[in-house]
């Protein structure tokens, strides 16, 4: 386990408060010393209130700051939105430069305009086969035959009633069974 000892600046987890990430990201980067690196994640998602935009936290009740241990601990621990630093036992390891690097240079390969904000978007080919998660036609797979993105519909061909039929589906009404789910 690695752990901190040392004056010079470095990586550490903070734990924050229940859906406060992005307050507690705030106030961090208030403090003079500390960099903070909180990505989000922004996409679409049906509701009863129709479909709308949703923002969340890529690691939920975590972010990363990078600030001097021995003279800021205090100062980060009692930060509004923070419950406290990760610790294991007494110890409280630091996160190696390496990966957050690596982490916040793939964030920004996929961002847009914020360089912490990910928005994503279903990926979706003519030719991938889809199951239908809700409406009258719940659970069966079909074929993608045609994608309209600027109406958010999309056309599959369905085996109904002993033949192959093209139907005009929402995009949020169905699901990739077979499509792996991109890592980054």
């Amino acid at each position: 386990m690695i752990t901190a000892t040392t004056t010079s600046p470095e990586w550490f987890c903070v734990r924050t408060q229940t859906k406060r990430e992005h307050i507690a990201a705030k106030h961090l980067r208030e403090l003079e010393g500390i960099e903070v690196f909180c990505p989000r994640i922004k996409y679409r998602k049906a509701t009863r209130r129709g479909k709308i935009w949703w923002l969340e936290p890529l690691f939920p009740g975590y972010i990363l700051a990078k600030f001097d241990l021995q003279n800021m601990e205090r100062a980060v621990t009692f930060c509004q939105g923070v419950r406290g630093l990760v610790r294991f036992g007494s110890e409280i390891p630091h996160v190696p430069e390496t990966f957050v690097t690596s982490l916040i240079e793939q964030v920004r390969l996929q961002s847009s305009d914020d360089q912490e904000l990910i928005t994503v978007s279903p990926n979706l080919a003519i030719g991938d086969e889809v199951e239908i998660a809700n409406g009258p036609f719940q659970g069966m797979i079909g074929t993608i035959q045609e994608v309209a993105p600027a109406t958010e519909r999309v056309k599959i061909l369905l085996e109904f009633l002993g033949q192959i039929q093209p139907v005009s589906l929402d995009l949020f009404s169905i699901l990739l069974p077979n499509k792996p789910i991109p890592v980054f």
